[in-house]
């Protein structure tokens, strides 16, 4: 009993300072650029995005990652693509939509990179450890513009500061239950648009949106993320009323039905599933 009562401490010891002592190891993607060397982010080309993902992503967002993986040529393709990222400069002067072209691309193309690293696998939950050794999520980070910046500070500290709620349906964290991966790069000349018709796809889809006996039932990103649509959940409602179905847009923007969230599916989203 006293050898049992003397570890407490130690242990309590080692809970605290784990997080620091356990943190998983930072793996980067991009490359250093030199500060004389960095473009304005409106000079990025996201090509060579768009030419892989219409290769390898299919109408539904579904990846083909085995065969990207056995690649060489593809996979070098994307970390060629990832260099190229790391070229942008960042000013204040920056075009909203080149901003959030490339930084929906960005957390898209790192996602894939961070998948086609662990592939096969069959969730990315596998590899987002909460407290001992890598979490995909935050010891994935591509360098830019001095900084090296993980999936949850592009989602939380840069896209979701945009103001704009449609990103939710554009980054793709490799799951089923994300929106579907668009099969072509978002660009600044038509990045709105994408938005809403990725946005319209996710409210098509029964198991992200339906409704029944009058009862919405929503995916649970809108809950996640409720903040982003509106202060109170009658204005988060007449948000996504503009992309829902035509059918459905008056009980939604009504904002007055009762709300179920569904089931988040965690499922690789992978072809060969």
């Amino acid at each position: 009993m006293k050898a049992r009562i003397s570890l407490i401490p130690l242990l309590i010891v080692a809970i605290i300072v784990a997080p620091r002592a356990y943190a998983g190891p930072t793996v980067l993607v991009g490359r250093q650029v030199a500060a004389s060397d960095r473009v304005s982010v409106q000079e990025i080309s996201h090509d060579e995005w768009h030419a892989l993902v219409s290769k390898y992503v299919d109408q539904e967002g579904m990846v083909d990652y085995q065969a990207w993986q056995t690649s060489t040529r593809d996979v070098e393709r994307l970390d060629d693509y990832l260099d190229h990222l790391s070229t942008a400069r960042f000013t204040k002067n920056d075009r909203r939509a080149a901003r959030l072209a490339y930084w929906i691309n960005a957390y898209n193309a790192v996602t894939i990179k961070g998948i086609l690293r662990e592939y096969p696998t069959s969730s990315i939950r596998n590899h987002t450890a909460k407290l001992f050794g890598y979490n995909i999520w935050k010891n994935l980070k591509l360098q830019v513009d001095d900084r090296q910046i993980s999936l949850d500070a592009m989602e939380h500290e840069i896209l979701r500061k945009m103001g704009e709620p449609r990103i939710h349906f554009a980054i793709v964290c490799a799951s089923i239950g994300c929106p579907r991966l668009l099969n072509e790069a978002y660009v600044p000349q038509q990045v709105d648009a994408q938005l809403t018709t990725n946005a319209q796809a996710f409210f098509k889809d029964p198991a992200k949106f339906r409704i029944q006996g009058g009862r919405l039932y929503l995916s649970p990103i809108l809950n996640w993320f409720a903040a982003d649509f509106g202060s109170n959940q009658a204005a988060q409602l007449k948000t996504i009323s503009a992309w829902v179905p035509d059918s459905a847009r008056a009980l939604v923007a009504q904002g007055k039905a009762k709300v179920t969230y569904l089931d988040y599916d965690w499922g690789l989203n992978d072809q060969r599933r």
